[in-house]
């Protein structure tokens, strides 16, 4: 019945400490025993038990200070205190801070080993709970904040994303910009074991690199002109949760050393300081560029991105999921209309073709932006055509280079429309097409899974 169980027992009196021990072994429990209070302090986080019985009145630590230290290693471990001293006092603080049970020397050994089996049981029940919690929130927070799309290249990006959240693996995230990157770095956060934690986000590109290196590592007072205090930066203040760095392709050489060596060492050193500060962060980056391509032209470091790169999910640009552009335009409007307090209007029967026909160079974001502006200027009607913003009725150009592009492309737009023309030209030889763009035939293979390029 004792078997697996694990018990420290603390009592600075050398004759009941190996007393203790004979009777808990001879019961089947896992016995660590340590004989002064300081021991203890030192042992609970390597031992992690299930149980602490421990004597009240200790020289160098007490009792009481072990139960604290205790409920810091793990909330869930039964402490059992027990004194030749007792009083009604000491009884009720040390419940009140936390313990299973008080005990009264002498005791009897029956009464002792009843206690710590309840104990035992007490604890588990507890573990199961927090455990059982912890789930239904992970399913309730999958039900109801999964991004929403049911293109099959999105759902294959969301499945990936659901398998890798409950580790710590770090995730890299590309696509165009306004794709969605950090709807999904917040949607791994939300089913991680990190969710009760913080969920930090920073855009690498819109800092300079002075600014950006206080942001991510923080700074000491006086540090540089400016600094009047102290200041906490993001991997640390992320201690615990999840730190998305949002076009990380924009950062310096600089600040690349500086985020490789936190990585490998988890560890930062604020800006002015000299010793390192220990976080334990999940991050996730982002990017809109193509980093294999930034590693040739020496901009970005290799090994960084193969650091970053240990989960790859690439968001598909909106053009390419045109099924998903009604469900997006529904959601955002009844979100819209929520925001609002009062009820989304609806589309008028042609308005969901006009969206649908639309390329949205600026993807998700573009159409959440053009939904706001019909929302406003329809006044609680239905939206129709006309509610829209002029470029998005206008007929849209074909994508490929001999035909002309769509207003201010994106440059993931240019280079698929640059690479099926060259495709063409070449009768569809990849070998050759591939010398004339200038990168590897196994670039151009990547290139072409990527973009759904068929040849």
């Amino acid at each position: 019945m004792s078997d697996g169980i694990h018990i420290l027992l603390v009592d600075d009196e050398i004759g009941i400490l190996e007393s203790l021990q004979i009777l808990f072994r001879n019961q089947g429990f896992q016995v660590t025993a340590c004989s002064s209070g300081p021991e203890a302090l030192e042992r609970l986080a390597e031992v992690r038990p299930d149980i602490v019985l421990t004597d009240i009145r200790m020289p160098g630590a007490t009792g009481l200070e072990v139960l604290a230290r205790a409920r810091e290693v793990d909330p869930e471990i039964s402490v059992i205190l027990m004194t030749a001293q007792a009083s009604l006092q000491s009884a009720v603080r040390a419940v009140n801070e936390g313990a299973y049970h008080y005990l009264q020397k002498p005791f009897a050994n029956d009464e002792l080993l009843a206690v710590c089996r309840r104990a035992a049981e007490a604890r588990q029940l507890r573990v199961e709970n927090r455990a059982l919690k912890k789930e239904i929130r992970r399913r309730e927070r999958q039900l109801g904040d999964r991004p929403v799309g049911k293109a099959r290249s999105f759902v294959e990006v969301l499945q990936l994303a659901e398998t890798v959240a409950p580790t710590d693996s770090t995730v890299l995230v590309t696509g165009e910009s306004g794709s969605g990157k950090e709807v999904v770095a917040r949607y791994i956060h939300s089913l991680s074991d990190r969710a009760d934690n913080g969920f930090y986000s920073i855009n690498c590109g819109a800092l300079p690199e002075s600014l950006l290196e206080s942001e991510l590592f923080g700074h000491t007072k006086g540090s540089f002109t400016g600094a009047v205090k102290d200041k906490t930066g993001l991997l640390e203040a992320a201690d615990g949760g999840t730190l998305f760095l949002d076009e990380i392709g924009e950062t310096t050489p600089a600040t690349q050393v500086k985020l490789l060596r936190a990585l490998q060492e988890r560890e930062v050193i604020p800006v002015g300081a000299t010793q390192p500060v220990s976080v334990d962060v999940r991050i996730i980056a982002a990017t809109n560029r193509e980093l294999e391509d930034e590693i040739r032209r020496g901009a970005f470091r290799s090994d960084l991105y193969y650091r970053l790169n240990v989960i790859a999910l690439h968001l598909p640009p909106l053009r390419d999921r045109k099924d998903d552009i009604p469900l997006l335009a529904r959601f955002f409007l009844e979100r819209m209309g929520r925001d609002r307090e009062g009820e989304a209007p609806e589309f008028a029967p042609d308005t969901l073709a006009v969206l649908s026909d639309y390329d949205w160079p600026g993807n998700v974001r573009e159409l959440e932006n053009a939904l706001e502006h019909a929302l406003i200027v329809s006044k609680g009607s239905a939206l129709t055509p006309g509610h829209l913003p002029e470029r998005v009725r206008e007929e849209q150009a074909p994508r490929l280079v001999a035909d002309g592009l769509p207003p201010n492309p994106s440059m993931e737009v240019i280079e698929r429309a640059y690479i099926t023309w060259v495709l063409q030209a070449e009768g569809g030889n990849k070998t050759r097409a591939a010398e004339v763009l200038g990168i590897d035939p196994s670039t151009l293979y990547r290139k072409l899974n990527r973009y759904e390029i068929e040849v």
